[in-house]
């Protein structure tokens, strides 16, 4: 983008300077928060519409139980080979990182297939989207919500045990 083009808008002006090689995707990353800027206010609207309000406080317990399944969660998606046609549209294989994991990059066609790509091939960011995702479902559907949590809690807990495993084994 030329410093032209970059002035022509008064957002342009705004980040102008930001990134003058054209490294980082701030448009797709504009269109990420929007969307989950929208996700979020639809969430408030389905559940004032339903009669449901927030918790006053979450129990440690759930937040517990919540974080082990979103971080497993997360982990799957963004990573494990069985995931990968729901990321083939959007990243590339790289190769193989064992543990049934794969490391893929984002598409560089620098449209809405690499901002996604960005997004599900990084565990750290899915975890916002999923995190959120739960603690919806808590307010609005607690016992579908702890069911799943406790099904990828007790996922990742047999993983780390297959791994000690592995290690006290030397395999």
């Amino acid at each position: 983008m030329t410093s032209t083009h970059a002035h022509a808008h008064p957002v342009g002006r705004l980040v102008d300077g930001y990134d003058p090689d054209g490294e980082v995707a701030l448009g797709g990353y504009a269109g990420s928060l929007t969307t989950y800027g929208l996700v979020l206010a639809g969430i408030a609207a389905a559940g004032s519409a339903s009669g449901h309000s927030l918790v006053e406080r979450y129990d440690l317990a759930d937040i517990a139980l919540g974080g082990l399944a979103v971080h497993k969660f997360t982990r799957l998606l963004s990573k494990s080979s069985v995931a990968a046609p729901v990321r083939a549209p959007f990243t590339e294989f790289e190769g193989a990182a064992g543990s049934g994991e794969h490391v893929e990059k984002a598409r560089e066609d620098g449209g809405i297939r690499g901002t996604v790509g960005k997004l599900i091939t990084c565990p750290f960011c899915l975890g916002v989207w999923v995190g959120t995702a739960y603690i919806a479902a808590l307010n609005l559907a607690p016992r579908p919500a702890r069911t799943w949590a406790a099904l990828f809690a007790v996922t990742a807990v047999s993983d780390s045990l297959q791994h000690v495993y592995a290690r006290l084994r030397g395999d």
